[in-house]
């Protein structure tokens, strides 16, 4: 016959601390503040929603200018762009020498002799 497992004194501790740590995160719950005696969470701005009701025309009076400038030129322009699919590089607009537009990456060295330039595919 074989003698009944024991529980482990590590693994009880180990199960209790988890439990504890448990218990502590719930105390970080908002769950308590959200549980109010009052309609919704916005109870008791009446005087705020009333002064919004009451407002007569909450826009500004230049939101009503429907004559806004244009450069119908530049759109045009632009647009065709898009249709054709041509992409302008960025151009860069800081102080910044470190990087220029004409700086291009060194071409990849050749990977065989007869790659090389001025080899036109003889081998020496």
């Amino acid at each position: 016959m074989s003698s009944p497992s024991r529980i482990k004194p590590a693994t009880v501790l180990a199960l209790f601390g988890i439990a504890a740590f448990g218990l502590m995160l719930t105390g970080c719950s908002d769950v308590y503040f959200d549980r109010r005696e009052t309609v919704s969470l916005h109870s008791g701005d009446a005087m705020a929603a009333n002064r919004v009701t009451h407002t007569i025309d909450p826009w500004s009076p230049a939101s009503a200018n429907r004559n806004i400038a244009y450069n119908g030129e530049k759109m045009q322009t632009a647009h065709e762009r898009y249709r054709t699919g041509r992409v302008i590089p960025p151009v860069n607009a800081t102080t910044s020498s470190s990087y220029s537009p004409t700086q291009a990456a060194a071409p990849p060295a050749p990977s065989s002799p007869s790659a090389a330039p001025g080899n036109n595919g003889n081998r020496p």
